[in-house]
């Protein structure tokens, strides 16, 4: 087995009605600011596994100054990474993610978010988790200027 863990923070922008998490479309009154599509959700998992094999961060594998990543869609980083684990013997045996924001309410999507995120891992939904926690108005999250994701993955042999 192996364990990695990833973060991912993003600030929020003026613009946009949306944010994308765990690649579901989530409203919002505004965006963030990203290179991608600022899933903070994905990003933290990719962190987590290619972590749990030591092949750097995600910035290494989609450099934010890359143009080819510009607003790219964060799935497509998601199944580059699988097939990364995929090629060294490895599968996600299962994963958590904890977003950490005040706003917007991750509840009511976490279940969509964990059916796509499985999907394409190819595990079962019941081994992805997607869960929210606020920081009680305190710090950036907190004052509502920024969105956070925290990741646990644990890896088996495939």
């Amino acid at each position: 087995m192996r364990i990695g863990q990833g973060l991912d923070v993003h600030a929020f922008a003026a613009d946009g009605d949306h944010l994308m998490l765990g690649g579901v479309r989530v409203p919002h009154r505004c965006g963030v600011l990203a290179h991608s599509d600022g899933d903070v959700v994905i990003h933290a998992l990719c962190d987590a596994m290619l972590g749990a094999l030591a092949l750097g961060d995600i910035g290494r594998h989609f450099p934010p100054g890359d143009p080819r990543w510009k607003d790219a869609d964060s799935t497509d980083f998601l199944r580059h990474c699988d097939g990364l684990l995929r090629a060294r013997g490895w599968q996600v045996g299962n994963a958590d993610v904890t977003v950490i924001c005040e706003r917007p309410r991750v509840g009511p999507h976490a279940r969509a978010m964990c059916t796509h995120l499985a999907q394409v891992l190819g595990i079962e939904v019941d081994a992805m988790s997607v869960k929210a926690t606020t920081t009680e108005q305190l710090g950036f999250t907190g004052r509502g200027e920024g969105i956070a994701a925290q990741a646990v993955v644990l890896l088996v042999r495939a």
